[in-house]
């Protein structure tokens, strides 16, 4: 390898001024990563075009830029973090994982299960029941079915009315722009069936209250594991493992399914975070990013 090679970390501008600042926590071990094996680090935008087609470099969420690019994200939460060499995290090493619970120590599980729930959501995960009614975080696109979704988000809202027998909530994301046509469908579905409600947000309410969570492949559903929420998936996504995956040809034994499910959320998500992503707040994190890099066949 030659001296001082460099590698670019495409960042969106308030991140490159925060990693340019020495203030992000797992960019910063990134570069001293790259640093120590005699790489230079250099921070450019999203978007600005590569200097070679095949050179090493990072890129935050979005498709890496070269041919040898990889890309991180967060996962889910902070600290916790993934190296990937691709942006879509259905096709990640952790999805494609087989989880078997058996495998986790339950103590540590649950030690590790309890610190996250108070850590993220307060006292809120031990005031939570399965009483109350589905909820179906929406995410964007509505009418729209994706290259990884069984069918578009309002024909799984419409799915999950007719093989409901209670009442359902659907959240719209409070980030995401709803164009008049999405908002008219949902309304006239509202209209149709006086069990729907739609509201924005307030996504710990619901999981606190709701039966399970029903949706492509939302973030809110791996937040739903620390209220003990299954969650049942019309989309691809990283944290399947406990779901279960909804099946057109026999939506009724899904729900079923999603109704009656109790994983062991907490051996999972120590296996999930602890296993299979980068704690940026523990001691071995910089060697848990050395392993990736070598993963996907970098020269450290």
């Amino acid at each position: 390898m030659q001296d001082h090679a460099q590698v670019n970390i495409y960042l969106e501008p308030p991140l490159r001024q925060s990693a340019e600042a020495g203030t992000h926590n797992f960019i910063g071990k990134l570069a001293r990563v790259l640093e120590n094996a005699q790489f230079r680090v250099t921070y450019r935008d999203i978007g600005a075009p590569a200097r070679a087609a095949d050179a090493l470099s990072l890129s935050h969420m979005a498709p890496a830029p070269t041919s040898r690019g990889l890309v991180f994200r967060r996962c889910y939460y902070y600290p916790f973090w993934q190296i990937e060499a691709r942006p879509e995290r259905w096709l990640w090493d952790v999805a494609v994982a087989e989880f078997d619970p058996s495998g986790v120590d339950p103590k540590q599980a649950q030690r590790f299960y309890s610190f996250w729930q108070k850590r993220l959501f307060g006292d809120a995960p031990q005031q939570s029941n399965r009483d109350g009614p589905i909820y179906v975080p929406l995410q964007g696109r509505l009418l729209q079915r994706r290259s990884f979704q069984s069918c578009s988000p309002l024909e799984m809202l419409t799915l999950t009315l007719d093989h409901s027998t209670g009442p359902v909530v659907a959240a719209l994301h409070p980030k995401e722009f709803y164009s008049p046509e999405e908002q008219t469908a949902l309304e006239a579905l509202a209209a149709r069936h006086p069990k729907l409600t739609l509201t924005m947000g307030e996504m710990v309410r619901h999981l606190q209250s709701c039966a399970f969570v029903v949706t492509q492949n939302s973030a809110a559903a791996f937040s739903g594991y620390f209220f003990g929420k299954p969650a049942l998936f019309f989309g691809q996504i990283d944290f399947h493992h406990i779901g279960v995956r909804a099946d057109l040809a026999d939506l009724s034994h899904s729900f079923d399914a999603v109704g009656q499910a109790a994983p062991d959320f907490a051996a999972y998500i120590r296996w999930f975070w602890q296993e299979h992503c980068i704690n940026a707040g523990r001691a071995e994190a910089e060697e848990k990013i050395v392993a990736r890099f070598k993963r996907f066949g970098w020269p450290l």
